[in-house]
């Protein structure tokens, strides 16, 4: 009973990850699929990219939320009868199988035809449940790359690479503390991640990499910075010819 307790947990967190997000979106709002616009992907950056802010603001905050659930809550479903869940499991393994599952059904939908996004914002909500002090550290860096670069899959990749890097290293500050059994998990979801973007870390090579200018506030602060100091040397150049 115990199994087939935890295979209900992984195929109602599955289904919940499964949740196409940004298709729905897409169809319901704007009456296109997603999956024919923009890069082709399910996820909540190409729904930024051709539905705007608002829609992958909406998406984004959903794929984290449905993994959240699957992790805290789906996993925490009482056994059937007198069964207890899965004794030969920690509550970490249990809560990760859960979050797991919502992650590939969020990459590999169910819903539809098994092509959803790249799964970070559902690994992010896996994450937050179970490394919220570490997450909180991989999305500054993930921001500040963005910023900086105005490339999101830049921030994407290298943060999923720092991840095991800053779960490893928190411990040994003192500000947060893992189970062995969570570290090692942080390997495969880095690399997942990474998988995920295959195609991404690709156009990335050859210079081909879509771009979002307007998030490139690094650049954008420079610029008006520079723009100020030569009207300024103009108006000064101006009044010593007066």
């Amino acid at each position: 009973m115990a199994v087939l307790h935890l295979i209900t947990i992984a195929v109602i967190s599955y289904l919940l990850g499964s949740l196409p997000t940004s298709i729905i979106i897409g169809r319901l709002f704007f009456r296109v699929d997603i999956r024919e616009k923009g890069s082709g992907n399910a996820g909540a950056t190409n729904t930024f990219r051709v539905f705007g802010w608002k829609a992958g603001v909406v998406t984004i905050l959903i794929d984290v939320g449905k993994a959240v659930v699957a992790t805290l809550f789906v996993s925490q479903l009482p056994a059937f009868g007198s069964a207890t869940t899965a004794p030969f499991l920690e509550p970490d393994a249990v809560r990760l199988i859960a979050g797991c599952s919502a992650v590939v059904g969020h990459i590999w939908t169910v819903f539809a035809g098994f092509r959803g996004g790249k799964g970070v914002g559902a690994a992010a909500g896996m994450v937050v449940s179970l490394y919220p002090v570490a997450l909180l550290i991989t999305v500054g860096i993930f921001a500040l790359l963005v910023i900086s670069t105005g490339i999101v899959s830049v921030g994407s990749i290298i943060a999923a690479l720092l991840f095991p890097v800053i779960v490893t290293l928190l411990p040994e500050t003192g500000i947060g503390s893992f189970s062995p059994l969570l570290f090692w998990f942080s390997i495969p979801l880095a690399l997942l991640i990474l998988f995920t973007h295959r195609r991404n870390i690709g156009r990335l090579l050859h210079g081909e990499e879509n771009r979002f200018e307007n998030l490139m506030l690094f650049r954008r602060l420079f610029r008006r910075s520079g723009n100020k100091r030569q009207d300024a040397t103009d108006q000064n150049g101006q009044d010593g010819m007066r």
